[in-house]
């Protein structure tokens, strides 16, 4: 039978990669950032994630990205989760596996081993003394870890996509367990949002509180955040779940009570979120000498913020974003391809942007459209030359849809 696109779904993937762009566009300009930026040589190695410091500034991307932090990952380990069941169907478990390998493993390696430290070169520039190539090159081998930069993710969704295809091929009861488990909430997004955050809770918190919500771990190129591994595979086997049950029935049905209400979902974010603010500042200061109640009541807002910003976004598009758009479309097809490639755009055009008279908001356009367009139009020629590779990793484009 033809594959039909769920086009809500199919515009969300397209939303999700414009702010994972947009996302690391704005980094520079944020007012918390030091005045200078980050030594190459010197622990903790900030510049990992903020490769470029400008002089110039603007509060309103600290709230933006400190939004995003919250829910934009679990968003999409959720939503790789969601397209993985149809896939699994279709494939098996050891097709499955061996194309998550082309799509996800290998380019995994692409992005660490190549073109993570071309982006990085433009962060060392910043502070060497010798800004050559072949220094640059001797000072990254010297590093105690490899720096992916944003793929990260991919290697912990090849982990995930492996448990998955595991768990199929030898404990296929369990995953159908899940799906019953999510049909049974059919369209009760309250009772949904109410088990997700508690979930949350349990795989956030006695992680968040043995270590802290900021610190990342590397071994070799592989690098994750102490607090949240257990949250991102409950979002990824959550998402898992509801596309195992289906969406032309369940919570993710366009015209379900999650798209109907919509603005309380936006409401319930926004308040979330500045509740988890209001509480992570009183931590700031630094969280091991912060009080214990400061420190869990910070730990505690966070799940809430997650599921509500999730769950938000998931409305908004149900509600809104219905209707196929050829610009959508293109975004959607070429997600992983943007996901993969916009990185080495975005610090090279902060770099190049360092001395040039404008504003934070007008660097931050710049950025933004440019490693968009840049990106966008690699992915676009990567994906005519051999669209099997450069697809997205949740299915063949979006043609793995839930059913």
């Amino acid at each position: 039978m033809p594959h039909r696109v769920n086009v809500p779904l199919s515009n969300l993937r397209a939303v999700v990669i414009v702010i994972v762009v947009a996302f690391h566009s704005v980094l520079p300009y944020l007012a918390s950032q030091p005045p200078q930026p980050f030594a190459f040589d010197v622990p903790p190695y900030r510049w990992v994630a903020f490769p470029i410091i400008d002089h110039e500034r603007w509060f309103g991307f600290d709230l933006f990205c400190a939004w995003q932090d919250v829910s934009l990952m679990s968003l999409m380990f959720f939503l790789a989760g969601l397209f993985a069941p149809a896939s699994l169907d279709r494939k098996g478990s050891r097709v499955y596996l061996r194309e998550r390998w082309w799509r996800i493993g290998l380019p995994f390696l692409l992005a660490a081993g190549v073109l993570s430290p071309l982006a990085y070169y433009a962060s060392y520039r910043l502070t060497a003394a010798a800004p050559s190539l072949s220094a640059f090159w001797e000072h990254w081998r010297a590093l105690p870890m490899w720096p992916a930069g944003p793929a990260w993710f991919l290697w912990q969704l090849f982990l995930l996509s492996t448990l998955a295809a595991a768990l199929r091929a030898l404990a296929p009861q369990s995953l159908t367990r899940l799906g019953r488990l999510a049909g049974s909430l059919k369209d009760r997004p309250l009772a949904f949002f109410m088990g997700l955050t508690a979930l949350s809770i349990l795989a956030y918190v006695p992680l968040v509180m043995a270590f802290n919500p900021w610190d990342w771990t590397s071994w070799g190129p592989f690098s994750f955040q102490l607090s949240r591994p257990l949250l991102y595979l409950l979002y990824f086997f959550v998402g898992y779940a509801i596309g195992a049950a289906g969406t032309q029935h369940g919570l993710l049905r366009g015209d379900g009570q999650l798209a109907k209400h919509w603005c309380a979902w936006l409401v319930a974010a926004v308040a979330s979120f500045a509740l988890w603010g209001v509480l992570t500042s009183l931590t700031l200061k630094g969280w091991d000498n912060s009080p214990l109640a400061y420190r869990l009541a910070a730990a505690f807002a966070y799940p809430l913020a997650c599921a509500s910003g999730v769950l938000c976004m998931l409305a908004i598009c149900l509600k809104l974003m219905r209707t196929q758009h050829r610009v959508l479309d293109s975004l959607s097809r070429n997600a992983y391809g943007i996901y993969l490639l916009h990185y080495v755009f975005v610090v090279w055009l902060q770099y190049a942007l360092l001395t040039i008279p404008f504003d934070a908001l007008a660097k931050a356009a710049i950025v933004l459209c440019g490693a968009l367009a840049l990106s966008w139009g690699a992915s676009s020629g990567l994906t005519a030359f051999n669209p099997r590779h450069f697809g997205t990793p949740g299915g063949r484009a979006m043609a793995d849809q839930p059913r």
